[in-house]
């Protein structure tokens, strides 16, 4: 019996209402792109934002993913005009800070990062630090509305630069300012040819000489220079998709894998890669979910995480995330266990925090799962109940 078919018959069966209930750790998630369709035309009323391409709730989720589903990250890119116009103000920003803690609490994930950019919020006259606080306060709203339903999380955030523009440090100037009051990390993201990280040294070099936590959206479209700049030039602890690492590992016909010095480099340093499958494989840089390298990198002992990137543009949740793998892959409670605490280690909060959240929820919450799944077992043959 093969270690595999020997988990499956220990552990029994992985539906969606256990992946579900199992506890969940997010790092990759973009606030602008994980509003709740009915909340987008709300707002929109509201702002007098006629650019909706419908306003039936029902019909605008599927824009958003059909628009999505092209290959190109440029494409994708374009779906967040439409959320972006309708978070210009406190109250909207407030509203769906609050509504994503209480979307990721209710399908399991007990810890996110939700990241992004403040400069994309200023066009109704909100200053940078009145959407940050906009943003923060919202997060402790919907902490408060998931622990009053028994969903206990805990949101902290990333603070995004985009890198076609030029305000990535005063960005992370704000990160700073803001890291005592729910701010983790700093990130850069937007459309990556022609926008290299290092464009952005100087917010770097700011952020590392205050030792703060910082994430590159890299590797995704642009290839293994994008990487090596975010980890070596810029100081990467994370990288957002990361997947064409795999440009630097060599699989041969029998099996055997060799690791170029930039993979070498990644995965003997630890630097989580925050993949986020389903997105990936509408931007491009996967073609199928059994083709995506997110398996290789964990047999391969990658710091490697599964995320959603931006819940309403993929149609997605890290459950059915979770559920793509276990149907590809054969993933049970075993393999999500470790992707979770993998990401749980890699999290912006202190080292002691990481620990309680490990000790303390994620691992007993998967025991509970297993001594559950364990207790609907058939009795072996020729015994009694």
């Amino acid at each position: 019996m093969s270690p595999r078919t020997a988990h499956t018959v220990r552990t029994g069966s992985f539906g969606q209402e256990q992946i579900r209930q199992a506890p969940k750790v997010l790092l990759h998630d973009h606030l602008d792109g994980g509003l709740r369709p009915a909340t987008i035309v709300e707002l929109a009323r509201d702002a007098g934002y006629s650019g909706l391409p419908t306003t039936d709730t029902s019909q605008l989720g599927g824009w958003f993913r059909d628009a999505a589903d092209s290959g190109s990250l440029e494409r994708y890119l374009e779906t967040f005009a439409h959320t972006c116009a309708v978070l210009q103000s406190r109250e909207a920003l407030y509203r769906v800070a609050a509504e994503a803690a209480e979307d990721l609490a209710a399908d399991g994930v007990v810890y996110a990062e939700i990241r992004y950019a403040p400069e994309q919020h200023l066009d109704g006259g909100l200053s940078l630090e009145q959407v940050v606080e906009a943003v923060n306060d919202g997060f402790r709203e919907g902490e408060r509305r998931a622990a009053a339903r028994g969903r206990a999380i805990r949101v902290g955030t990333l603070l995004t630069a985009m890198r076609h523009a030029e305000r990535s440090r005063e960005i992370a100037g704000l990160a700073l300012a803001h890291r005592d009051s729910g701010v983790v990390g700093f990130d850069i993201a937007g459309a990556e040819i022609g926008n290299p990280p290092e464009r952005h040294i100087e917010a770097f070099d700011h952020l590392r000489a205050a030792g703060a936590h910082v994430t590159i959206h890299a590797g995704e479209v642009v290839g293994l220079p994008s990487i090596q700049e975010a980890v070596q030039r810029c100081g990467a602890h994370r990288i957002g998709h990361g997947v064409r690492i795999t440009d630097d590992i060599t699989v041969a016909a029998d099996g055997s894998v060799t690791l170029g010095r930039i993979a070498t480099y990644v995965r003997d340093h630890r630097i989580a890669l925050e993949v986020c499958p389903t997105s990936n494989l509408q931007t491009g840089a996967a073609s199928s979910y059994a083709g995506h390298p997110i398996d290789l990198l964990r047999r391969l002992r990658f710091r490697v995480c599964v995320n959603t990137d931006n819940r309403l543009v993929s149609g997605t949740t890290m459950s059915q995330e979770f559920q793509h793998l276990a149907d590809t892959f054969g993933y049970g409670l075993d393999e999500m266990e470790w992707f979770t605490v993998n990401a749980m280690k890699s999290a912006f909060i202190p080292f002691d925090e990481r620990l309680a959240l490990i000790h303390q929820t994620i691992r007993p919450g998967y025991a509970r799962l297993r001594n559950r799944s364990l207790s609907h077992l058939p009795a072996p043959a020729g015994l009694s109940a």
